[in-house]
């Protein structure tokens, strides 16, 4: 049953680099023009945002910073894509939020 919970669960790189990307095409921003501002190449961001690459916490502040916005602000959002998902389940007598499978 966990196993099957966990498969359901999308991936935190995949939701921040959907987050990423909607930041920066908000912006009618390109790759290159991002990327370059927060000093990766283009080809990485682009890994970034299909959820291909696991970037580590400097890089992501780094394309933050470039896209203007805070960490906060990026964790606020890719928290709210996770709420739709959750349902509250009983563990020992108290709730807790589990994804819905």
């Amino acid at each position: 049953m966990a196993e099957e919970q966990n498969a359901a669960e999308p991936l935190w790189r995949d939701l921040v680099g959907r987050r990423l990307r909607d930041l920066r095409r908000e912006r009618g921003e390109t790759l290159t023009e991002t990327a370059g501002r927060a000093g990766i190449s283009p080809q990485y961001l682009s890994e970034i945002e299909r959820g291909v690459k696991e970037p580590s916490s400097e890089m992501i502040a780094a394309v933050l910073g470039a896209l203007g916005t805070t960490l906060l602000d990026l964790t606020t959002s890719v928290a709210g894509d996770l709420r739709p998902l959750a349902a509250p389940v009983a563990v020992g007598g108290a709730y807790a939020l589990a994804l819905a499978a």
